[in-house]
C-alpha cells in the first residue's frame, strides 16, 4: 500500500462515497505520476571524489622560477665556496701554541734574535709574523715598533677578509634578484589573464602568481643564508683581530722588560 494510499484510508470514513472514488482516483494517478519520475532520476554518489592535488619537487619549483634562477644559483655557489674556504683559512689563524710567547721572551733575554726569527717563520700564523716584524724592528724606537706590527697587523686582517664583500653582496642582492623575477612574473601572469579574454579564468592567473613567487622565495634563502654565513666569518675575524692585539701588547710589554 503507498503512502498517499494510507493517507487516504485515515480520512476516507469521514468522506461521502462519491467524494471518495474521486479522491482514490486522483491519489493513484499522482503515484504513478512520483514514482515515474523517482525511477527516471539517477543514482547521487554519497561521496564526491576529491580531485589529486601534484606534489611539486624541489627541482620542479626551481624549473617553474625561469631564467631569473640562474643567477640565483651562481651567488649560492659562489656564497658556498667563499664561506666555506674563508672558514678554513680563519680556522687556521686561529690557532695558537700556547708556547710561542713563552719562546720568543727567552730567545730575546737570551740575545738569540735569529732564533726568535726562525720560530715565528716556522709558526706561520698571522700573530707568529706580526712578531717577526716587531722583532726585525728591535733597536729602534718604540713607536716605530708599534707602527710596523699595527701595519702588519692590518695586512693580516685584509687577507682574511678577502672574499667576504662576496657574500655581503650576495646577502644584499639575492633577494632583490628574487624579488625582480616575481614582478616579472606577475606582469606575464596579468598579460596572459588579459589576453584570454573572454576566456579567462581563476586558473590562468594563478598559475601565474605562484610561478613568480618561486623566484623570491628562492632569493630569500640564498640571502639569507649568505647574512648568516657573513655574520659568522665576520664574528671569527674579530676574534682573531682581539688575539693579535693582545699578543701584541705582550710583545711590547716584553721589550719594555728589563734584561736578566
Amino acid at each position: 500500500m503507498s503512502a498517499f494510499a494510507t493517507i487516504f484510508a485515515q480520512v476516507s470514513a469521514s468522506m461521502p462515497d462519491s467524494l471518495t472514488e474521486a479522491v482514490a482516483d486522483s491519489i493513484d494517478t499522482v503515484s504513478e505520476a512520483v514514482a515515474t519520475v523517482v525511477n527516471d532520476i539517477p543514482a547521487i554518489e554519497t561521496v564526491a571524489e576529491t580531485p589529486a592535488v601534484k606534489d611539486l619537487s624541489v627541482w620542479e619549483l626551481c624549473l617553474e622560477g625561469g631564467w631569473v634562477m640562474i643567477p640565483l644559483a651562481l651567488l649560492a655557489v659562489i656564497a658556498i665556496y667563499v664561506f666555506i674556504e674563508r672558514a678554513i683559512v680563519i680556522r687556521r689563524a686561529a690557532q695558537e701554541d700556547v708556547t710561542f710567547m713563552q719562546r720568543i721572551r727567552d730567545y730575546i733575554h737570551e740575545g738569540e734574535i735569529e732564533s726568535a726569527q726562525n720560530l715565528c717563520r716556522q709558526t706561520n700564523t698571522p700573530y707568529s709574523r706580526l712578531i717577526d716584524k716587531g722583532i726585525s724592528r728591535i733597536g729602534r724606537p718604540m713607536n716605530d715598533v708599534l707602527v710596523a706590527i699595527e701595519n702588519t697587523g692590518n695586512i693580516e686582517v685584509a687577507n682574511l677578509g678577502k672574499g667576504l664583500p662576496w657574500l655581503a653582496t650576495t646577502a644584499a642582492g639575492a633577494p632583490m634578484i628574487g624579488f625582480l623575477g616575481t614582478v616579472i612574473g606577475m606582469v606575464q601572469a596579468f598579460y596572459n589573464l588579459a589576453s584570454a579574454g573572454s576566456g579567462a579564468n581563476i586558473d590562468v592567473l594563478a598559475g601565474g602568481i605562484y610561478e613568480a613567487l618561486v623566484t623570491t622565495v628562492a632569493g630569500l634563502m640564498v640571502g639569507i643564508l649568505a647574512l648568516f654565513a657573513y655574520n659568522y666569518l665576520v664574528a671569527k675575524i674579530n676574534g682573531v683581530m682581539n688575539d693579535l692585539e693582545g699578543k701584541t701588547m705582550e710583545f711590547m710589554d716584553l721589550l719594555n722588560e728589563p734584561a736578566k
